[in-house]
């Protein structure tokens, strides 16, 4: 079980006004292995809301046919999915990886609903995500983000990523990609 850190307001980290889990008073959330339907569809869920705040498509990723097939290739034994939970079941989060090359995962579909950022959510899912990918025997972990996504490239940094040059095919002229020695 972990501890949502208190909720602030009015910072760059958390620019949204209060949600669902303000409301509910939400003080813990747990991480769920999505290893079973309704935490796969659950993931799909958020991933499709995640897809649904952008400003672009993720179509030059699959994305339709990913969700369409999941959990495809974050499956184990060389990937893994988890769903984030608010202590009342709802989901508040998920990421995965993937292995892109021998010994190489990817961090893929970190999305936290936004009532719930800044509360240590997406760091605690990282963080699993990292002991799985280093469990399963990658040696490192590499991920992209858009440029515009500051409080996610300060989580990233702030679990060892560092910038790194290009492994994708990535359309965006903003994306910025790191990775991570494990």
């Amino acid at each position: 079980m972990y501890r949502l850190t208190p909720l602030i307001r009015n910072t760059p980290h958390f620019p949204h006004p209060p949600g669902p889990a303000t409301i509910l008073g939400m003080p813990e959330f747990t991480l769920h292995l999505a290893d079973t339907p309704p935490l796969i569809d659950a993931f799909r869920a958020l991933c499709i809301e995640y897809q649904n705040s952008l400003p672009f498509s993720l179509c030059f990723q699959g994305f339709d046919a990913e969700m369409a097939e999941l959990p495809g290739k974050y499956a184990p034994p060389r990937g893994r999915m988890y769903v984030a939970l608010a202590a009342d079941g709802t989901p508040v989060g998920c990421a995965a990886i993937r292995e892109i090359e021998p010994l190489v995962a990817e961090l893929k579909r970190m999305y936290v609903i936004p009532a719930c950022r800044g509360r240590g959510v997406a760091r605690a899912i990282a963080s699993q995500l990292i002991e799985d990918a280093r469990a399963i025997g990658h040696r490192q972990i590499k991920l992209d983000t858009s440029g515009d996504m500051l409080p996610a490239q300060g989580l990233y940094r702030s679990l060892g990523f560092v910038p790194t040059e290009r492994y994708n095919d990535d359309p965006m002229e903003d994306t910025l990609y790191f990775a991570r020695t494990l």
